[in-house]
Formats: C-alpha cells, sequence, structure tokens
C-alpha cells in the first residue's frame, strides 16, 4: 500500500512530529508498505527523530514561514502565490507516486486539498481539539476549515470527547489514540527522589506560569523538593528568568534527547495544559512509573488517566486542588508508588503494537470502499 502524510516540517522536538516518524517507520518496517512524507518548510533542518530509511522523505522548499517577514498587505499577496505554487507541486506529486490513501494532520486549505486529491481517500488526522480556546477570529477560521474537513473521507480523533464533536460535521469519524513512544527498559522510578517533573512546549496552552504559581504553594511547605520544566519554545526565557528569580527550587531546562532517563530520575510529573487532544507525555511519563497530577482539559487527559489510581484530574484552574494533590504524593510515598506502578500498567495500552493494527484496518477499510 502507498500511503503519502502532509506536514510542513519535522525540523523541532515535538509531540506530532515524533508521533508521525514512529507510526511512518512502523508501517514502512512491520507491514512493508510503501511510506511517504511531504513537507513544505523543511528546508536544511535536521529531522531530530530517526526516519526509517524506507521512509521517502520529499520536501517542497515552499517555506510559508518567510511570509511574515513581510506587511498585512505584502504578506496575503505572497501567501496566495506560495499556496498556488505549493498545490500545483503537490498536484504532481500525488500523479507521480499514485498514493493509496493521503493523511493530513491539519484542516487548514482543505477545500483546496479535496480538489487536488481527486478519488484519493483523505484522511484528516485531528492532533488538536474541533474547538479550543483562541481569537474569535480563528474560531471563524476554524469553523470553516471544520466544515471541509467533514467532507473528508474519514476524520481520526484522539478521544471519545473530541469525536462527539467531529460528528458534526462528519459521518465518518473513528478514535484512534495516539501511539506513544514508551518506556522499554526494565527501569522504572522508584519514586524516592524528590523531584517533580514537566515536560512540554513552553507556550501559552501549556499555562507554565499557573504551574510555577502552584509551585510557590508546595515550595511552601516542601522546600526540599525541587520542579524541573523540560521544553523549548518563545516563552522558554520568560519563564526561565521568572523561575530563577522566585529562587523556590524551579530549574529549567531544554528539551533533553535521554527524556525517558528523565523521567525515572523523578517521582511526580504534572501538566496543567489549558486544552490538551491527548498529551503525549502523560503516558510517557506514567510508562517510567510516575504519577500524574494534571488539569482536567479537554479531552485528552481523563482519556489516559484514572483519577485516584494512576493520577489526579483537577478542573482547570484549581490551584490550591492541584497543589494539594501534588503535596499529598510528595507526604505519602506508599501512595507515590502504589499510583506509579498503576500507571505503568496503564500506559501499555498506548502500544504501537496496540494502536497501529487500528491505522491499517482503516487503510484498507477505505481502499475497499
Amino acid at each position: 500500500m502507498k500511503i503519502v502524510y502532509l506536514y510542513s516540517s519535522l525540523a523541532v522536538w515535538g509531540g506530532v512530529e515524533r508521533i508521525l516518524v514512529d507510526k511512518m517507520n512502523y508501517l514502512a518496517r512491520e507491514y512493508g508498505d510503501e511510506v511517504y512524507i511531504i513537507t513544505s518548510d523543511q528546508g536544511p533542518h535536521h529531522i531530530p527523530y530517526y526516519l526509517d530509511e524506507r521512509v521517502h522523505h520529499v520536501d517542497m522548499n515552499i517555506r510559508f514561514h518567510t511570509q511574515y517577514r513581510y506587511g498585512l498587505a505584502r504578506r496575503q499577496w505572497v501567501r496566495r502565490r506560495m499556496l498556488r505554487e505549493y498545490f500545483i507541486k503537490l498536484n504532481q506529486m500525488l500523479t507521480d507516486i499514485q498514493p493509496d490513501i493521503v493523511v493530513c494532520t491539519t484542516v487548514h486549505n482543505i477545500r483546496r486539498l479535496l480538489k487536488v486529491k481527486g478519488k484519493i481517500p483523505l484522511i484528516v488526522e485531528s492532533h488538536f481539539n474541533f474547538s479550543h480556546p483562541d481569537s474569535w477570529w480563528h474560531l471563524i477560521q476554524n469553523r470553516i476549515n471544520n466544515y471541509w474537513a467533514g467532507r473528508a473521507e474519514a476524520i481520526v480523533t484522539l478521544t471519545n470527547g473530541d469525536a462527539e464533536d467531529w460528528k458534526r460535521v462528519s459521518r465518518h469519524v473513528h478514535v484512534i489514540p495516539n501511539i506513544v513512544h514508551l518506556n522499554d527498559s526494565n527501569m522504572y522510578s522508584d519514586c524516592t527522589a524528590k523531584r517533580v517533573l514537566f515536560v512540554g512546549r513552553f507556550e501559552e496552552q501549556k499555562n507554565i506560569g499557573e504551574l510555577i504559581s502552584i509551585w510557590q504553594l508546595v515550595h511552601s511547605k516542601h522546600p526540599d523538593w525541587k520542579l524541573d520544566l523540560y521544553g523549548d519554545g518563545a516563552l522558554w526565557e520568560k519563564y526561565k528568568q521568572e523561575a530563577d528569580a522566585l529562587n523556590i527550587n524551579i530549574e529549567v531546562h531544554k528539551p533533553s534527547s535521554q527524556i525517558m532517563d528523565v523521567y525515572r530520575r523523578s517521582s511526580i510529573f504534572v501538566l496543567l495544559s489549558l486544552y490538551e487532544p491527548f498529551g503525549l507525555v502523560i503516558p510517557e511519563a506514567m510508562s517510567c512509573g510516575l504519577p500524574v497530577v494534571t488539569y482536567d482539559s479537554p479531552y485528552g487527559p481523563s482519556s489516559i488517566i484514572s483519577d485516584g489510581e494512576d493520577g489526579f484530574l483537577i478542573p482547570i484552574h484549581g490551584c490550591q486542588a492541584f497543589a494539594d494533590r501534588v503535596c499529598q504524593l510528595i507526604e505519602d510515598q506508599e501512595l507515590r508508588q502504589s499510583m506509579g506502578k498503576h500507571a505503568i500498567e496503564s500506559s501499555r495500552r498506548f502500544s504501537a503494537d496496540k494502536i497501529m493494527p487500528m491505522w491499517k484496518q482503516l487503510f484498507e477499510k477505505l481502499t475497499l470502499s
């Protein structure tokens, strides 16, 4: 089977990038599929994750991000020119490859993509919620884009909650959770280190400022415990300066290529996202034996965590409740270890061997229909 994935670039240490690479590698390695990844903005950037040599990577070198060098009026003209070039090139590539399936991970420009792909089945992967907090203009644009995405042959969501929302625009909605890069060793956290961990992008969605405020509450009771923040993004420098100035035992790190070792050196994992379509880092941390305290944001955390068994779900902006649960775990080593063991078992349902057959079944259904 020939499968084409469309994405902007595989250039950052990101969750979607890792998922795509893992899935493409699995399809090529385990099923022998002929897999292509067509990017528009890769340029000279190195792919941070291992991409199997059997996966064909083609970059158009459109570089959409360069449109922001210009003022608003000029930018609109440049963007239209870039989009025209993109779809001309894509049409030629699809003609040359003749794929059985096309998969995209964004709803932007779906209307044009529907025309270019012709009779080839299109799958839209929802690595974003059907609706999430944003400006009124983006909400309007999302509604229009979601409408056209609903004309695709299939919508794949990560959770049942998001699936119910997508059913407003499509009768062909499927739920397939993310495959997760799980801890594949026999080494786990013993939950004795006095370390709490956050891993994620330093952006507004991840709500790191509120995490720092919560840590002030925790630190006042347990000054010997440390909070480690790992990630990158536009707000990295801001939060590093804020954490350093407070002097409350927070250390801010850049992303680590040995993140599993970081999980195993910690005892509690925390996440405060305002919205979270899935949350890869949650089962990653769980697979290393960490109990998780997270906001119950739509829709990912509640689809992964069993509240009170392998972690705690806290209402969004429940700062005191969040701090109380972290302190509860800090003060009860037996509880930490018990929840950590439950977390290991729970995380295994997101392994590639459990999830990828669901993808294979969908591909076969679409190509045979």
